[in-house]
Parts: structure tokens; sequence; C-alpha cells
């Protein structure tokens, strides 16, 4: 068999997508230290050094407003952590409801607060907060824990600026913030709910709280000063959204406002940035134009016809497998080339953003939440494939089957 010099680009980019996105399965590399980040580089590299794609398009295919969008927030999450901000939100509301409402407590304090910033940072911040707060009031910390993964996932639903795949799904779709949210954030709240009634099925013999009140936290920074100025960015970058300014340059002003400090230095909010997940995304979209170009999208449309994925209850399903096979990212990313295609592509956009955010909480690696929840709290509690799955089964169908139901609905 010889092959035609146009034939070694095209099952060059088949074997780097099908190759990256093992990898992307798997985690890692069999038998080596290759994560998704450096996958996404290489399989990036490898695209445009078969000539999959050339330089040019290799840069256009990356969508900037996504990658603004999603380092800016970052850099405001950073301050607002380095100050303390969110310690003194979790810590306030955790304490004054009480012992005998924490589960609630904290399923509503991180679904709220993932609402609004990138899910992802908002474990980092409560998962410290809540194994303190269990030690003192001597109670169980894992169905505490378990429900800042669940909430965190339920709760990044309902804005663009929830997790990645919404920000990358907002700037594609381009839905207003406000669409976004008045289509989404009743299912994170009706999901809330029914995380928190779950949780409490099955851990209900757990749920009883010591004697041991719950004292402010040592490390919290209480200085108006220091909180003043994150704060009012804060409030007028969520006002920005809501008005229907766009999200990236909102974003990227309200981060430009954050680093002019005289006492706060720059690198220690740089040091905060996932920049692994930044270079993941910037690989990933020149991997997918790849793909794109040899043909696999239009491939992808041909079976969307076959399976009749314009059916939104096999769409979800779809999308919820795929994003616990690859992750939800990387689903969403595949999908994205689909979704034009629907007779109704609004609805279609946002019944994948509901999918692949709540098919995140199936499993402990099926969002990037669960992951750092369960490796933030290992020194102290070691959660469990099954400890997980049996949250994460429940939790992750009746909070699809509502999100499916209610877009049906409201369509």
């Amino acid at each position: 068999m010889h092959l035609q010099s146009g034939d070694v680009p095209v099952i060059a980019g088949i074997v780097i997508f099908i190759a990256s996105y093992l990898v992307f399965a798997a985690g890692k590399f069999p038998g080596m230290k290759i994560d998704r980040p450096g996958m996404a580089i290489i399989g990036a590299v490898l695209m445009v050094a078969f000539r999959v794609v050339n330089a040019g398009d290799a840069l256009r295919s990356v969508d900037f407003a996504t990658i603004v969008l999603l380092f800016a927030m970052m850099l405001v999450v950073a301050n607002l952590r380095l100050v303390g901000f969110f310690d003194l939100i979790a810590e306030w509301v955790v304490t004054k409801l009480g012992p005998t409402h924490l589960l609630p407590a904290v399923i509503l304090s991180t679904g709220v607060l993932s609402a609004f910033f990138v899910n992802d940072i908002i474990c980092l911040v409560m998962v410290p907060i809540v194994l303190q707060i269990t030690r003192r009031m001597d109670v169980q910390p894992l169905p505490y824990l378990l429900a800042v993964a669940t909430a965190s996932n339920i709760g990044s639903v309902a804005t663009i600026t929830g997790n990645p795949q919404n920000i990358l799904i907002g700037s594609y779709s381009g839905i207003s913030y406000r669409s976004f949210l008045a289509h989404l954030g009743p299912i994170a709240a009706m999901g809330l709910f029914f995380d928190w009634m779950i949780l409490h099925r099955i851990f209900r013999r757990d749920l009883s709280a010591g004697t041991a009140q719950v004292r402010p936290s040592e490390t919290i920074v209480s200085s108006s000063q220091s909180l003043l100025k994150p704060g009012l960015v804060v409030v007028l970058v969520i006002a920005g959204f809501l008005i229907g300014f766009p999200p990236a340059l909102v974003a990227a002003i309200g981060a430009a406002i954050i680093l002019i400090s005289r006492s706060m230095e720059p690198r220690r909010v740089y040091d905060e940035v996932d920049w692994g997940l930044l270079v993941f995304f910037v690989g990933l979209f020149v991997i997918v134009g790849g793909a794109e170009k040899v043909g696999l999208v239009a491939g992808m449309l041909d079976i969307a016809q076959t399976w009749n994925l314009h059916n939104s209850a096999i769409f979800a399903i779809v999308t919820a497998v795929m994003s616990n096979l690859v992750s939800n990212v990387p689903a969403v990313m595949l999908l994205k080339s689909v979704v034009p295609q629907f007779p109704d592509p609004h609805h279609a956009w946002l019944l994948l953003a509901m999918a692949s955010t709540l098919a995140g909480n199936l499993t402990i690696t099926g969002s990037i939440a669960n992951i750092i929840v369960v490796e933030c709290a290992r020194d102290e509690v070691k959660i469990g494939f099954w400890d997980y799955l049996r949250v994460g089964v429940p939790v992750t169908v009746a909070t699809l089957t509502i999100g499916t139901v209610w877009l049906w609905l409201v369509k």
C-alpha cells in the first residue's frame, strides 16, 4: 500500500486526536509522566509538525476570548483567596447557621460561590474550612467533603463563569450571562436541594453534631481595608456580566484593577493561577482544530444523525457518558461542532452545559473539582471510589433528570 503525500497529514491527524483523547480519558500516558496538559501540548505540536494544520491555522483555532476570560477570572479569584474573602464568607455562613444546619450551610455556600467563580478554586478554599469546622464539632467530615464536591459542580452550572466548560460554551454560543443564568440557575437551585436530600438520607446517622461550639477561624483576614477593593471589584464584575457587557472584557478589566496594588505582590497572585488548565485549553483548541481539518468532525455529524442526538434525553445521556470518559472540557470541545446543526442551537448549548457539568458528579474522576476535594483531604480523610459512587450516582441521575426536564419545559 502506497500512501499519497496528502494522506500522511490526514492519518497523522486521526492518530494524534485519538491518542490525545485516550490520555485525556486515562489522566496520564501509561508508563510515563505525561498528564492531560502535557498531552495537550504534545498533541498540538504534533498537529503542526505533521502539517495537519499550519501555524496560522493553529493560532486561529484558539478561542482567545475563552482563554482571556478564564485567566482573568483566575486572577480575580486568586486575589480574593489571598485576602481571605472566601474564608470570611464561608466561615460566616457556616457559623451563623449553627451546627445542626452544617450540611445545608456547606452545600449552600459552596454552591452559591461556585455559581459566580470557577468551582475548582472554591473547592480549594472550602475543603480546609470544612475539615477545621468538623474537627471542632467532633463530627465525621466525609459527608461534608462530599457536599463540597457535589455542590460545587451543581452550583457552577448556573452561570458562564461557574466552570471551565461553561466559559467555553459561553464563548462559542454567544448566549448572554443573564440568559444563561435565567435558564440554568433554577436547575442549580433545585439540584442543590436534591443534593442535600440525598446526602442527608445516606449519612443521616453521621450528621449528629457534637457539643463543641464553632469559633471563628484565626486564619481569616478581617481587615475591612484589605477586603474593600477586591469586594468592590467582584460586585462591579458581576454587575458587568448581568448588564450584558462581553464577559471576557469585564473580567479582564476586573483583573487589571486587582493587579493595581501597593500591598499585594503580583507574584503571589500569579502563583495561584492554574497555568496547567490554561495550557490544556490552548492545546485542546489546536487538537480539535486539526480534527476538524481532517474531517473527523464531519464524521461526527453523520453519527449524530444516526444516534438522533437532536433528542434532548439522548443528547444529555451521550454528553454525560463522554464527560466521564474523557472529562467534561474535552467532551464539550468535541461536541461543540455538532450543536450548531441542531434545530434549536440555543437549547442545545444550554443542554450541553447542563449535562457536561452535572455529569461530573458521577465518579471521583468525573470532574477536576472532585479530584481537588479528594486530594486536599487525603491527609485526614480517605475518600474511596465507592464512598463517592454511592452519592455520585443518585445525585447525578436526579440532577440530570431535573435539568433535562426543566430545559425541555422552558425552551
